[in-house]
């Protein structure tokens, strides 16, 4: 029983107009789902992946009038975004100073060339050489040329202050490899290697300990979970009577639709979730014409009159 890799990962957005206009008109990434955040509807869920909607590619986002994340240890400090080669990433340098964003040099980390850099809300992103590895989906829409677009999500970087009780859980119960180690850019700490299915960077989750760091406090700007890939709904089914067997609470299996959810936290509070590979985002609406219109699952549908009252336009 094995998790094959990043299934998605959701932040936090104060600026739903704002954060559609940077994913999709600077990142270049396609909004595959529009919907709400099903446990509290006068917030949009917003979905942002490549141009099939592949799982592993979702980028997805709360959008709640929320302050500013204040940054610390137990959780999510940097997001990694996979691109194809050192010209893509020049090509990305340009495109976002040119476009004013927040960002770094390209660097190499942990045999990789990568480029960090920032949305306008602080969201702490990273753009990952994966050296093509893996099919690309490219959104024949894109204002990016395909050749440099997103492939999808992967490593993840979570920050930790107690790495021994993650990593237990991460080898223990979750059957993913600790295969390595690295500096961290600024070369004070070491960040532990935890690799999933058949590894590489869709498959990475990096951890670094900082244990006299403040704990974060949650916000607009900051990572909510990230969502693991399990294939199909009899791993997913094993995977909820494994964390059940190691004693760990979770939320239960939960249906939303488009995946299967399963969400706990790990030793030092960071929300994980395991989610189902199908049915996928264009179970209830055209692969050509995703992200479209505000979609609902059938069990809200009911409610759509009302759902659209309390959000607000995004164009």
């Amino acid at each position: 029983m094995q998790l094959t890799g990043i299934h998605h990962l959701t932040a936090i957005s104060a600026h739903a107009k704002g954060n559609v206009a940077f994913y999709t008109g600077v990142l270049g990434m396609r909004l595959v789902k529009k919907t709400v955040n099903q446990d509290d509807v006068s917030a949009y869920h917003l979905f942002y992946a490549d141009g099939k909607a592949n799982p592993g590619t979702d980028l997805t986002f709360f959008d709640w009038p929320a302050a500013r994340e204040h940054r610390g240890t137990r959780s999510v400090s940097r997001t990694g975004l996979r691109v194809n080669g050192e010209k893509t990433l020049g090509f990305w340098q340009d495109r976002l100073i040119k476009l004013g964003a927040h960002v770094g040099k390209v660097t190499e980390v942990d045999g990789r060339l990568t480029l960090p850099f920032e949305d306008p809300e602080g969201q702490r992103l990273v753009l990952v050489d994966d050296g093509g590895r893996g099919e690309a989906h490219p959104w024949e829409k894109s204002p990016v040329p395909a050749e440099h677009q997103i492939r999808g999500l992967g490593p993840i970087v979570l920050n930790v202050p107690d790495l021994a009780r993650t990593a237990r859980v991460l080898s223990d119960v979750m059957n993913m490899k600790r295969v390595r180690d690295y500096a961290s850019p600024d070369g004070e700490h070491r960040i532990e290697v935890f690799s999933m299915g058949e590894g590489g960077p869709a498959a990475e989750l990096h951890v670094l300990e900082q244990k006299d760091l403040p704990a974060s406090r949650q916000g607009a700007g900051g990572v909510h979970h990230v969502a693991f890939r399990t294939p199909d709904e009899t791993q997913y089914h094993a995977w909820t009577a494994r964390l059940s067997e190691f004693g760990i609470h979770s939320s239960g299996e939960i249906d939303r639709f488009y995946f299967r959810s399963l969400y706990f936290r790990e030793p030092n509070g960071i929300l994980f979730e395991i989610a189902t590979d199908g049915p996928g985002f264009a179970t209830d609406e055209s692969m050509e014409t995703l992200g479209e219109k505000l979609a609902l699952p059938p069990f809200l549908e009911h409610r759509r009159r009302e759902i659209e009252a309390g959000l607000k336009p995004l164009a």
